[in-house]
């Protein structure tokens, strides 16, 4: 009878409390969120406004990078995007939907504009992960998208600016002014030669050429996004190394190193030197990391100094390596972190975060190391 006058009190007892747990499991819902790489403040924006109007957390992000994607100017994504070392421009793209647990990609894709929404065709109408080359190009042109040459004239300036850059060991260039040139006359010919040739081409463009040969930049975008039912999505998108070797690959299209998303612990993307980010399986690393307790910021802290390990931990080796996570925890916290305090043109690495009482703006990232 005990037993019994227990289990009811027991019950009530638990039904009386029901209203105040619920109540608890509301306040503690998390807010709605988007996070990015530098880049990424609009995508931020549009992503939020998204998930806010009621939408899915992928169409979100991909509604985001997409305005990267098709921004000319931005020459790590997409249209505009610099090719690779025979002047075509050549995409990788990975999304995560952390609803369904599914994912999707396209690697080394040429001609459609948008690889984020081929990914994510990749995802809904195939039993496939990932599509590659001349088959994802086919696939895109059945799924209905458009192909096109993605170079612009400020690409293609910059392509063969960088082809008359080239040297071999003892400094010459068939490309350049000739062996037997006055010294230093080099830049002044070959900027000469280019304003004959591109007379439309301004100062600032030839110069902004001249500076992506000399000093490929870094880019990529990643976009993350936590809604207030706790659904997460995310995206990586990108061109690529600029000048590579056509069909290389790096971390952006490959789930678990360019992207991973869990909904049940967070998030992670990356940007930067992709073959470095793949050896430590970057993004799945960090959720992990949080998955065993480690904050957003500890979890890519650690994974930074997984990737410094292979290098001996040696800094004067690591100082060509640009290397960034983006981090977004299934509660709302949120981090980037980089490699180091500072980028090759002296500026603090940034992330871009967008909340539902605060306009789409950057912060600074936590580094592993200074440069002086």
């Amino acid at each position: 009878m005990s037993e019994i006058t227990f289990s009811r009190r027991a019950a009530l007892l638990g039904a009386a409390a029901l209203p105040i747990v619920q109540g608890a499991r509301a306040q503690r819902r998390p807010p709605s969120i988007a996070i990015s790489s530098a880049n990424g403040v609009a995508a931020c924006a549009k992503a939020l406004e998204v998930v806010r109007a009621g939408g899915d957390t992928l169409d979100a992000v991909i509604a985001g990078v997409n305005i990267v994607e098709l921004d000319p100017n931005d020459n790590s994504v997409g249209y505009g995007g610099l090719p690779n070392e025979e002047g075509v421009v050549e995409l990788d793209a990975s999304v995560m939907h952390g609803p369904t647990r599914r994912g999707g990609a396209v690697a080394a894709i040429r001609g459609i504009k948008t690889p984020s929404k081929v990914a994510q065709r990749v995802m809904e109408d195939t039993d496939h992960m990932m599509l590659v080359g001349e088959g994802a190009l086919r696939f895109a042109k059945d799924q209905g998208f458009l192909e096109e040459d993605l170079l612009t004239e400020q690409s293609r300036l910059s392509w063969l600016v960088w082809r008359r850059s080239l040297k071999d060991s003892s400094g010459h260039n068939n490309w350049g002014p000739g062996l037997d040139s006055p010294p230093g006359a080099r830049k002044t010919a070959v900027l000469e030669r280019l304003k004959q040739e591109f007379p439309q081409a301004t100062e600032a463009m030839l110069a902004l050429a001249w500076e992506h040969a000399t000093n490929p930049p870094h880019g990529t975008i990643n976009c993350l996004v936590l809604n207030d039912k706790g659904e997460m999505s995310g995206v990586t998108t990108t061109s690529g190394l600029a000048w590579k070797i056509p069909g290389r690959v790096g971390d952006s299209p490959l789930i678990g190193a360019g992207l991973y998303v869990d909904q049940e612990v967070g998030a992670a993307g990356s940007t930067g030197r992709g073959e470095e980010n793949i050896r430590i399986a970057g993004a799945h690393t960090i959720v992990e990391n949080m998955r065993h307790g480690m904050s957003p910021k500890d979890a890519a802290l650690d994974a930074l100094k997984r990737a410094a390990r292979n290098f001996g931990n040696d800094a004067k080796r690591l100082e060509p390596i640009d290397l960034n996570f983006y981090v977004l925890r299934n509660d709302g916290e949120y981090a980037g972190a980089s490699l180091w305090n500072k980028r090759a043109n002296g500026a603090a690495p940034q992330f871009a975060v967008a909340t539902a009482d605060r306009a789409s703006q950057r912060e600074n990232s936590v580094y592993l190391y200074e440069r002086k």
